[in-house]
């Protein structure tokens, strides 16, 4: 289950990060299909126009400041959240944006970045305690079921190669499963959250809103007047019902992690 706060929500640990992340990437490209229905314009392979002949399109990336992190970053009702678990949480995120920077030549927002990791952070902290708390339990092959559906989900083809993929970027195959764990109690918890159907009215908005996507598109290309093969609203029915569906869901687990701040002892040292 993706969980999306501001950008997305990411997990109290790096195993869980790259979970929610790979996870999030998964809802990223469902949206961009959606795009390419009504024939967006797909640059994702070719040079940038006006990019100098032979300039590098692979620059090196910026690295992250993160000499400061102290070694608790934040304590929820007791539970510490450390410096580690968010400096990995962080340097995810920001090599996500580094990339998305260079295709936009805007630079990462990094005070931004860093509330992002922070609460969310807290927030899984938050649902981890009550799902524990409510006696969630995660079996050893709930988890290997999920981690097997991790696998399909992103074109990989054995959970083994997703456990390398984890350990390429510093993660166990123990800390993975213990994470896995974890956010397979936060989505048995978060099924008991009542989440409304998307409107007739909803549907219909978001589908004008892709076929204006479209038209600007093709005005900016000089495509204008132009006649264009846009789906109808019933074609994309499934794939909008389904993006409104996870933003509903999303809000939902959002409005219930303010709840539980309320009620929460949380204390932050960055």
């Amino acid at each position: 289950m993706d969980i999306v706060h501001g950008k997305k929500l990411v997990t109290s640990v790096a195993a869980a990060a790259l979970l929610f992340g790979l996870a999030a990437c998964e809802n990223d490209d469902a949206a961009q299909d959606e795009g390419e229905a009504v024939e967006q314009t797909d640059t994702g392979g070719a040079p940038d126009e006006g990019a100098e002949a032979g300039e590098d399109p692979h620059q090196e990336m910026p690295e992250p400041e993160l000499e400061d992190v102290p070694d608790v970053v934040a304590e929820v009702n007791g539970e510490e959240i450390s410096g580690e678990q968010y400096s990995t949480a962080y340097e995810q995120q920001y090599q996500q944006m580094a990339m998305q920077a260079q295709m936009s030549g805007e630079p990462v927002d990094e005070d931004a970045l860093e509330d992002q990791i922070l609460e969310s952070l807290i927030g899984v902290e938050l649902l981890t305690q009550e799902a524990e708390e409510s006696g969630h339990e995660a079996s050893e092959e709930e988890v290997e079921q999920e981690l097997e559906s991790l696998a399909e989900r992103n074109d990989l083809d054995t959970v083994e190669e997703v456990i390398d993929l984890a350990e390429e970027q510093g993660i166990s195959e123990e800390e993975l499963r213990e994470e896995v764990a974890q956010e397979v109690m936060i989505s048995q918890l978060l099924e008991t959250q009542d989440v409304e159907e998307p409107s007739e009215e909803e549907i219909e908005d978001a589908y004008e809103e892709q076929v204006a996507q479209q038209e600007a598109m093709q005005e900016m290309e000089g495509e204008e007047g132009q006649d264009s093969d846009v789906p109808s609203l019933e074609e994309l029915r499934p794939q909008i019902e389904e993006q409104l569906e996870a933003q509903k869901e999303n809000e939902a687990i959002l409005a219930h992690i303010d709840d539980l701040r309320e009620d929460a002892d949380i204390e932050v040292h960055i």
